[in-house]
């Protein structure tokens, strides 16, 4: 993301310098557990108008999680809960506008804690009903 907020006037940059400088600019720098991809592996973000794509596929997988996290707090996976999915947003098609269909499922635009606890990035808040986590 560092390289997509470069103003459009901005030199070529080095990438064996330039991503270092991203990871210490974010504090996301760990020399104990280095970067599994760089920049260069990712060729296919940078052509063919793909960039925005590539970062849909997160937006969607934290659209999931968040839905994931009603059916948790609502019961779980019941033939009901499945049934108010099913009438709320997947018969509907694309016959409404996606968030509007959302927010009337979920009660409340997607957040981020859901994303974050499923990639173990944040730990779960405790159920203060029922003393569970």
């Amino acid at each position: 993301m560092a390289w997509h907020t470069l103003p459009p006037d901005t030199t070529l940059q080095d990438v064996n310098t330039f991503e270092p400088a991203a990871l210490r600019k974010f504090n996301i720098e760990m020399p104990q557990i280095p970067p599994r991809y760089h920049t260069t592996y990712f060729s296919h973000v940078w052509g063919g108008g793909y960039a925005a794509g590539y970062y849909a596929y997160l937006w969607s997988e934290l659209i999931d999680d968040d839905a994931y996290y009603w059916f948790r707090e609502n019961g779980g996976m019941t033939r009901p809960n499945g049934q108010r999915f099913r009438d709320m947003v997947l018969s509907r098609g694309g016959s409404q506008e996606a968030a509007a269909m959302y927010r009337a499922f979920r009660g409340r635009d997607p957040v981020v804690d859901p994303l974050l606890i499923e990639r173990g990035l944040q730990a779960p808040k405790p159920d203060t009903t029922s003393g569970k986590k």
